[in-house]
Protein backbone atom coordinates (compact mmCIF):
# COMPACT_ATOMS: atom_id res chain seq x y z
CA UNK A 1 0.00 0.00 0.00
CA UNK A 2 1.74 3.36 -0.97
CA UNK A 3 2.08 6.47 1.67
CA UNK A 4 -0.44 8.74 1.02
CA UNK A 5 0.33 11.58 -0.59
CA UNK A 6 1.52 15.01 1.12
CA UNK A 7 -0.33 18.22 0.99
CA UNK A 8 2.75 20.11 -1.22
CA UNK A 9 2.15 17.30 -3.91
CA UNK A 10 -1.94 17.64 -4.56
CA UNK A 11 -2.86 21.66 -6.37
CA UNK A 12 -5.04 23.64 -4.41
CA UNK A 13 -8.07 22.90 -6.39
CA UNK A 14 -7.34 18.95 -5.40
CA UNK A 15 -7.29 20.00 -2.24
CA UNK A 16 -10.74 22.47 -2.40
CA UNK A 17 -12.10 19.92 -4.04
CA UNK A 18 -11.74 17.24 -2.00
CA UNK A 19 -12.71 19.53 1.20
CA UNK A 20 -15.92 19.93 -0.50
CA UNK A 21 -16.82 16.40 -1.22
CA UNK A 22 -15.65 15.27 2.95
CA UNK A 23 -17.48 18.21 4.68
CA UNK A 24 -20.52 18.35 2.55
CA UNK A 25 -21.15 14.87 2.77
CA UNK A 26 -20.66 15.65 7.03
CA UNK A 27 -23.18 18.23 6.78
CA UNK A 28 -25.83 15.95 4.82
CA UNK A 29 -25.05 13.00 7.43
CA UNK A 30 -23.97 14.09 10.72
CA UNK A 31 -27.01 13.52 13.12
CA UNK A 32 -26.49 13.00 16.36
CA UNK A 33 -24.94 16.43 17.70
CA UNK A 34 -21.22 17.72 18.17
CA UNK A 35 -19.96 14.70 19.16
CA UNK A 36 -20.79 12.75 16.49
CA UNK A 37 -19.69 16.02 13.74
CA UNK A 38 -16.41 15.57 15.42
CA UNK A 39 -15.73 11.92 15.09
CA UNK A 40 -16.86 11.67 12.03
CA UNK A 41 -14.08 14.53 11.04
CA UNK A 42 -11.61 12.32 13.42
CA UNK A 43 -12.07 9.47 10.95
CA UNK A 44 -12.14 11.56 7.89
CA UNK A 45 -8.93 13.51 8.86
CA UNK A 46 -6.51 11.26 11.18
CA UNK A 47 -7.50 7.83 10.58
CA UNK A 48 -8.40 7.55 6.50
CA UNK A 49 -6.11 10.67 5.42
CA UNK A 50 -3.71 11.65 7.78
CA UNK A 51 -3.84 14.85 7.46
CA UNK A 52 -2.55 15.28 10.57
CA UNK A 53 -1.89 13.24 13.94
CA UNK A 54 -4.09 12.71 16.54
CA UNK A 55 -1.92 14.79 19.26
CA UNK A 56 -2.60 17.62 16.61
CA UNK A 57 -6.33 16.79 16.13
CA UNK A 58 -6.67 16.85 19.91
CA UNK A 59 -4.62 20.68 20.29
CA UNK A 60 -7.44 21.84 17.39
CA UNK A 61 -9.97 20.66 19.67
CA UNK A 62 -8.85 22.37 22.47
CA UNK A 63 -8.98 25.57 20.98
CA UNK A 64 -12.35 25.07 19.20
CA UNK A 65 -13.65 24.35 23.05
CA UNK A 66 -11.90 26.81 24.05
CA UNK A 67 -13.89 29.12 21.77
CA UNK A 68 -17.27 30.79 22.12
CA UNK A 69 -19.29 29.12 18.87
CA UNK A 70 -19.69 25.57 17.57
CA UNK A 71 -17.13 23.62 18.55
CA UNK A 72 -17.76 20.74 15.52
CA UNK A 73 -18.14 23.51 12.93
CA UNK A 74 -15.16 25.26 14.07
CA UNK A 75 -13.23 22.31 13.80
CA UNK A 76 -14.15 21.88 10.55
CA UNK A 77 -12.96 24.68 9.69
CA UNK A 78 -10.20 24.42 10.81
CA UNK A 79 -9.28 21.26 9.31
CA UNK A 80 -10.06 22.94 5.89
CA UNK A 81 -7.18 25.45 7.08
CA UNK A 82 -4.44 22.78 7.71
CA UNK A 83 -5.24 21.39 4.59
CA UNK A 84 -5.49 24.66 2.36
CA UNK A 85 -5.02 27.61 3.95
CA UNK A 86 -7.41 30.43 4.47
CA UNK A 87 -9.42 29.40 1.33
CA UNK A 88 -9.90 25.86 2.23
CA UNK A 89 -11.37 26.57 6.39
CA UNK A 90 -13.76 29.61 4.22
CA UNK A 91 -14.62 26.35 1.87
CA UNK A 92 -14.88 23.62 4.39
CA UNK A 93 -17.14 25.58 6.34
CA UNK A 94 -19.60 26.40 4.12
CA UNK A 95 -19.81 22.79 2.48
CA UNK A 96 -20.43 21.57 6.13
CA UNK A 97 -22.94 24.82 7.16
CA UNK A 98 -25.15 24.66 3.56
CA UNK A 99 -26.81 21.19 3.59
CA UNK A 100 -28.34 22.14 7.13
CA UNK A 101 -29.12 25.70 6.39
CA UNK A 102 -31.18 24.49 3.53
CA UNK A 103 -32.59 21.58 5.64
CA UNK A 104 -33.82 24.35 8.55
CA UNK A 105 -34.98 26.75 5.92
CA UNK A 106 -37.08 24.11 4.43
CA UNK A 107 -38.63 22.91 7.50
CA UNK A 108 -39.11 26.87 8.80
CA UNK A 109 -41.12 27.14 5.57
CA UNK A 110 -43.27 23.93 5.95
CA UNK A 111 -43.62 24.33 10.02
CA UNK A 112 -45.19 28.52 9.46
CA UNK A 113 -47.07 27.64 6.21
CA UNK A 114 -49.29 24.09 8.21
CA UNK A 115 -48.65 25.90 11.76
CA UNK A 116 -52.67 25.92 12.35
CA UNK A 117 -53.06 22.63 11.60
CA UNK A 118 -54.25 20.55 14.55
CA UNK A 119 -51.25 17.72 13.66
CA UNK A 120 -48.70 19.81 13.41
CA UNK A 121 -49.69 21.21 16.93
CA UNK A 122 -49.70 17.38 17.87
CA UNK A 123 -46.70 16.93 16.40
CA UNK A 124 -44.72 19.68 18.60
CA UNK A 125 -47.09 18.75 21.37
CA UNK A 126 -44.44 15.74 21.75
CA UNK A 127 -41.59 17.82 20.73
CA UNK A 128 -41.28 20.39 22.91
CA UNK A 129 -40.89 18.15 26.18
CA UNK A 130 -37.95 17.03 24.76
CA UNK A 131 -36.36 19.42 24.03
CA UNK A 132 -36.87 20.09 27.79
CA UNK A 133 -35.13 17.15 28.51
CA UNK A 134 -32.58 18.35 25.76
CA UNK A 135 -32.20 21.60 27.67
CA UNK A 136 -32.02 19.78 30.94
CA UNK A 137 -29.38 17.04 30.14
CA UNK A 138 -27.05 19.22 28.41
CA UNK A 139 -27.37 21.25 32.19
CA UNK A 140 -26.25 18.35 33.73
CA UNK A 141 -23.20 17.47 31.84
CA UNK A 142 -22.46 21.07 32.18
CA UNK A 143 -22.03 21.32 35.12
CA UNK A 144 -20.43 18.51 35.85
CA UNK A 145 -17.78 19.80 33.71
CA UNK A 146 -17.84 23.38 34.52
CA UNK A 147 -18.35 23.63 38.53
CA UNK A 148 -15.28 22.78 40.13
CA UNK A 149 -15.91 24.47 43.49
CA UNK A 150 -17.99 26.23 45.72
CA UNK A 151 -17.38 29.47 44.15
CA UNK A 152 -18.38 27.92 40.67
CA UNK A 153 -21.56 27.17 42.22
CA UNK A 154 -22.43 30.70 43.35
CA UNK A 155 -21.50 32.16 40.10
CA UNK A 156 -24.11 29.49 38.47
CA UNK A 157 -26.63 30.71 40.88
CA UNK A 158 -25.94 34.38 40.82
CA UNK A 159 -26.12 34.45 36.84
CA UNK A 160 -29.04 32.20 36.67
CA UNK A 161 -31.18 34.60 39.78
CA UNK A 162 -29.66 38.11 37.22
CA UNK A 163 -30.91 36.54 34.05
CA UNK A 164 -34.26 34.73 35.20
CA UNK A 165 -35.64 37.38 37.66
CA UNK A 166 -33.25 40.18 36.97
CA UNK A 167 -33.97 40.26 33.56
CA UNK A 168 -30.51 40.91 33.25
CA UNK A 169 -28.81 40.34 29.42
CA UNK A 170 -27.27 37.56 29.40
CA UNK A 171 -24.45 38.68 27.34
CA UNK A 172 -23.64 40.93 30.07
CA UNK A 173 -23.93 37.95 32.75
CA UNK A 174 -21.30 36.29 31.22
CA UNK A 175 -19.02 39.00 30.60
CA UNK A 176 -19.27 40.04 34.45
CA UNK A 177 -18.93 36.46 35.21
CA UNK A 178 -15.84 36.26 33.33
CA UNK A 179 -14.65 39.64 35.12
CA UNK A 180 -15.41 37.65 38.28
CA UNK A 181 -13.29 34.70 37.56
CA UNK A 182 -9.99 37.32 36.37
CA UNK A 183 -10.48 38.11 40.27
CA UNK A 184 -10.87 34.55 41.57
CA UNK A 185 -9.46 32.14 39.59
CA UNK A 186 -6.12 34.86 38.21
CA UNK A 187 -2.64 33.28 38.26
CA UNK A 188 -1.06 33.06 41.38
CA UNK A 189 2.45 33.77 39.96
CA UNK A 190 3.65 37.00 37.52
CA UNK A 191 2.69 36.41 34.22
CA UNK A 192 3.93 37.85 31.33
CA UNK A 193 1.16 37.68 29.79
CA UNK A 194 -1.63 40.49 30.01
CA UNK A 195 -5.22 39.47 30.24
CA UNK A 196 -7.57 39.47 27.11
CA UNK A 197 -9.94 42.51 26.97
CA UNK A 198 -12.97 42.49 24.69
CA UNK A 199 -14.77 45.45 23.15
CA UNK A 200 -17.58 44.47 25.55
CA UNK A 201 -19.33 47.12 26.06
CA UNK A 202 -19.89 47.62 22.28
CA UNK A 203 -20.88 44.71 21.19
CA UNK A 204 -23.61 44.72 24.43
CA UNK A 205 -24.62 47.76 23.59
CA UNK A 206 -24.88 47.62 19.62
CA UNK A 207 -28.68 48.87 18.30
CA UNK A 208 -31.08 46.40 17.15
CA UNK A 209 -34.76 47.06 16.23
CA UNK A 210 -37.10 48.98 18.12
CA UNK A 211 -38.98 46.50 20.25
CA UNK A 212 -42.94 46.47 19.94
CA UNK A 213 -45.41 44.66 22.47
CA UNK A 214 -47.14 43.01 19.16
CA UNK A 215 -45.56 39.82 17.75
CA UNK A 216 -43.82 40.36 14.45
CA UNK A 217 -46.18 38.96 11.78
CA UNK A 218 -45.17 36.26 9.66
CA UNK A 219 -42.65 37.21 6.12
CA UNK A 220 -42.95 36.57 2.97
CA UNK A 221 -41.54 33.54 1.78
CA UNK A 222 -37.84 35.24 0.28
CA UNK A 223 -38.57 38.52 2.74
CA UNK A 224 -37.76 40.95 -0.16
CA UNK A 225 -40.20 43.42 1.77
CA UNK A 226 -38.66 42.95 5.06
CA UNK A 227 -34.73 42.27 4.34
CA UNK A 228 -34.25 46.38 4.09
CA UNK A 229 -35.29 47.36 7.63
CA UNK A 230 -34.27 43.86 9.37
CA UNK A 231 -30.57 43.42 7.89
CA UNK A 232 -29.03 45.49 10.46
CA UNK A 233 -31.06 44.16 13.39
CA UNK A 234 -30.45 40.87 12.27
CA UNK A 235 -26.98 40.75 11.43
CA UNK A 236 -25.86 42.66 14.80
CA UNK A 237 -28.41 40.39 16.90
CA UNK A 238 -27.02 36.76 15.54
CA UNK A 239 -23.11 38.17 15.49
CA UNK A 240 -23.09 39.25 19.06
CA UNK A 241 -24.82 35.89 19.50
CA UNK A 242 -21.90 33.78 17.97
CA UNK A 243 -19.42 35.55 19.40
CA UNK A 244 -20.70 34.94 22.78
CA UNK A 245 -21.89 31.48 22.54
CA UNK A 246 -19.51 29.39 25.37
CA UNK A 247 -20.10 26.33 26.42
CA UNK A 248 -21.95 24.28 23.52
CA UNK A 249 -24.52 25.33 20.86
CA UNK A 250 -27.48 25.40 23.55
CA UNK A 251 -26.02 28.48 25.31
CA UNK A 252 -28.38 29.81 22.32
CA UNK A 253 -31.34 29.56 24.32
CA UNK A 254 -30.68 32.14 27.04
CA UNK A 255 -29.57 34.56 24.39
CA UNK A 256 -31.56 34.34 21.70
CA UNK A 257 -35.07 34.26 24.27
CA UNK A 258 -33.92 37.46 26.11
CA UNK A 259 -33.81 38.82 22.57
CA UNK A 260 -36.49 37.46 20.39
CA UNK A 261 -39.08 36.44 22.63
CA UNK A 262 -38.88 38.73 25.57
CA UNK A 263 -37.59 42.60 24.17
CA UNK A 264 -38.09 41.89 20.18
CA UNK A 265 -41.18 40.09 20.00
CA UNK A 266 -39.96 38.44 16.73
CA UNK A 267 -40.68 34.94 18.17
CA UNK A 268 -43.81 33.66 20.32
CA UNK A 269 -42.60 31.60 23.39
CA UNK A 270 -43.74 28.59 21.47
CA UNK A 271 -42.27 29.37 18.29
CA UNK A 272 -38.96 29.68 19.90
CA UNK A 273 -38.85 26.10 21.31
CA UNK A 274 -40.19 25.03 18.60
CA UNK A 275 -37.16 26.76 16.28
CA UNK A 276 -35.19 24.75 18.58
CA UNK A 277 -36.63 21.41 18.10
CA UNK A 278 -36.04 22.08 13.87
CA UNK A 279 -32.53 22.97 14.37
CA UNK A 280 -32.09 19.83 16.42
CA UNK A 281 -33.35 17.78 13.54
CA UNK A 282 -31.06 19.31 11.19
CA UNK A 283 -27.59 17.14 10.74
CA UNK A 284 -26.11 20.52 11.91
CA UNK A 285 -24.97 22.49 14.69
CA UNK A 286 -28.34 23.36 16.56
CA UNK A 287 -27.15 27.08 16.54
CA UNK A 288 -28.79 26.86 12.70
CA UNK A 289 -32.25 27.56 14.96
CA UNK A 290 -30.62 31.08 14.06
CA UNK A 291 -32.04 30.31 10.26
CA UNK A 292 -35.57 29.59 11.74
CA UNK A 293 -35.21 32.96 13.49
CA UNK A 294 -34.33 34.67 10.21
CA UNK A 295 -37.25 33.30 8.28
CA UNK A 296 -39.82 34.11 10.40
CA UNK A 297 -38.39 37.49 10.47
CA UNK A 298 -37.52 38.25 6.87
CA UNK A 299 -37.92 34.74 4.90
CA UNK A 300 -35.23 32.87 2.91
CA UNK A 301 -32.90 36.40 2.70
CA UNK A 302 -33.69 37.02 6.75
CA UNK A 303 -32.52 33.02 7.14
CA UNK A 304 -29.22 33.65 5.35
CA UNK A 305 -28.10 36.75 6.95
CA UNK A 306 -29.18 35.28 10.39
CA UNK A 307 -26.62 32.41 9.45
CA UNK A 308 -24.01 34.73 8.33
CA UNK A 309 -24.21 36.56 11.31
CA UNK A 310 -23.87 33.78 13.78
CA UNK A 311 -21.00 31.96 12.28
CA UNK A 312 -19.10 34.95 10.56
CA UNK A 313 -17.18 35.10 14.33
CA UNK A 314 -16.34 31.38 13.91
CA UNK A 315 -14.68 31.65 10.61
CA UNK A 316 -13.07 34.87 11.87
CA UNK A 317 -12.12 33.10 15.27
CA UNK A 318 -10.12 30.04 13.23
CA UNK A 319 -9.18 32.06 10.00
CA UNK A 320 -7.84 35.17 11.63
CA UNK A 321 -6.45 33.60 14.52
CA UNK A 322 -5.70 30.05 14.30
CA UNK A 323 -1.62 30.48 14.44
CA UNK A 324 -2.41 32.53 17.94
CA UNK A 325 -4.65 30.85 19.27
CA UNK A 326 -2.30 27.74 18.97
CA UNK A 327 -0.01 29.92 21.31
CA UNK A 328 -2.18 31.54 23.80
CA UNK A 329 -4.88 28.57 24.82
CA UNK A 330 -3.01 28.22 28.00
CA UNK A 331 -2.96 31.66 28.93
CA UNK A 332 -3.66 32.20 32.49
CA UNK A 333 -6.00 34.69 32.44
CA UNK A 334 -8.26 33.49 29.52
CA UNK A 335 -8.51 30.41 31.15
CA UNK A 336 -9.55 32.21 34.45
CA UNK A 337 -12.22 34.04 32.07
CA UNK A 338 -13.52 31.20 31.25
CA UNK A 339 -13.82 29.47 34.18
CA UNK A 340 -16.32 31.58 35.63
CA UNK A 341 -18.45 32.04 32.25
CA UNK A 342 -19.23 28.38 31.85
CA UNK A 343 -21.19 28.24 35.06
CA UNK A 344 -22.37 31.08 34.27
CA UNK A 345 -23.32 29.71 31.17
CA UNK A 346 -25.30 27.24 33.00
CA UNK A 347 -27.08 29.47 35.56
CA UNK A 348 -28.73 31.20 32.30
CA UNK A 349 -29.50 28.16 30.40
CA UNK A 350 -31.38 26.45 33.73
CA UNK A 351 -33.06 30.41 34.47
CA UNK A 352 -33.95 29.89 30.50
CA UNK A 353 -35.56 26.75 30.75
CA UNK A 354 -37.91 27.93 33.37
CA UNK A 355 -40.51 29.76 30.88
CA UNK A 356 -40.11 27.30 28.03
CA UNK A 357 -41.25 24.67 30.49
CA UNK A 358 -44.00 26.62 31.53
CA UNK A 359 -45.04 26.90 28.06
CA UNK A 360 -44.32 23.45 26.92
CA UNK A 361 -45.36 21.45 30.23
CA UNK A 362 -47.63 23.37 32.45
CA UNK A 363 -49.05 25.48 29.77
CA UNK A 364 -51.45 22.54 28.82
CA UNK A 365 -55.19 22.96 28.26
CA UNK A 366 -55.60 20.16 30.67
CA UNK A 367 -53.80 17.71 33.75
CA UNK A 368 -53.85 14.78 31.48
CA UNK A 369 -51.88 16.68 28.63
CA UNK A 370 -49.52 18.24 31.24
CA UNK A 371 -49.30 15.09 33.19
CA UNK A 372 -48.40 13.41 29.39
CA UNK A 373 -45.72 16.18 28.40
CA UNK A 374 -43.86 15.41 32.41
CA UNK A 375 -43.85 12.19 31.13
CA UNK A 376 -42.10 12.43 28.18
CA UNK A 377 -39.94 15.10 29.65
CA UNK A 378 -38.89 12.53 32.28
CA UNK A 379 -38.80 9.38 29.98
CA UNK A 380 -36.34 11.68 27.27
CA UNK A 381 -34.13 12.75 29.91
CA UNK A 382 -33.58 9.35 31.09
CA UNK A 383 -32.92 8.23 27.80
CA UNK A 384 -30.64 11.12 27.14
CA UNK A 385 -28.37 10.72 30.54
CA UNK A 386 -28.35 6.78 31.31
CA UNK A 387 -28.66 5.27 27.70
CA UNK A 388 -26.77 7.91 25.90
CA UNK A 389 -29.69 7.95 22.61
CA UNK A 390 -29.08 10.82 19.95
CA UNK A 391 -31.01 14.16 20.51
CA UNK A 392 -32.28 13.85 17.11
CA UNK A 393 -34.13 9.95 17.72
CA UNK A 394 -35.24 11.55 21.02
CA UNK A 395 -37.46 14.12 18.70
CA UNK A 396 -38.70 12.35 16.27
CA UNK A 397 -39.88 9.81 19.25
CA UNK A 398 -41.48 12.51 20.86
CA UNK A 399 -43.36 13.91 17.64
CA UNK A 400 -44.66 10.61 17.31
CA UNK A 401 -45.94 10.36 20.67
CA UNK A 402 -47.70 13.94 20.55
CA UNK A 403 -49.25 12.57 16.91
CA UNK A 404 -50.75 9.23 18.79
CA UNK A 405 -52.09 11.52 21.54
CA UNK A 406 -53.61 14.32 19.26
CA UNK A 407 -55.90 10.91 17.80
CA UNK A 408 -56.21 9.66 21.14
CA UNK A 409 -57.69 12.24 22.51
CA UNK A 410 -59.19 14.43 19.64
CA UNK A 411 -57.25 17.45 21.01
CA UNK A 412 -56.54 20.62 19.25
CA UNK A 413 -53.15 22.14 20.87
Amino acid sequence: MSSPQTTSQISIGERLRELVQIFSRLGCLGFGGPQAHIAMQNDEAVVRRQWLTQEQFSDGMAVCEMLPGPASTQMGIYLGYLRAGQLGALVAGLAFITPAFLIVVTLSWAYFRWQALPQLGALFFGIAPVMIAIIIGFCWKLGKKSIHDGAGMVIAIAVGLAVGWGNLNPLLAFILAGLVGLVLYRPRRPSSIQPLWLPVGLMTSLPLAVTSAEVLTLSSFWGWERIGDFFGPLLTLFFKTGTFTFGGGLVIIPLLEFEVVDQLHWLTRSEFINGIAIGQLSPGPVVLTSAFVGFKVAGVLGALVATVGIFTPSFLFIMAGAPVLLRIRQNPWIQAFLQAVRPGVLGAIAAASIPLMQTAIFGQSSLVLAAIATTITLLSLAALIRFKVPTWQLVLSGGLVGLLTGVAFSTHF
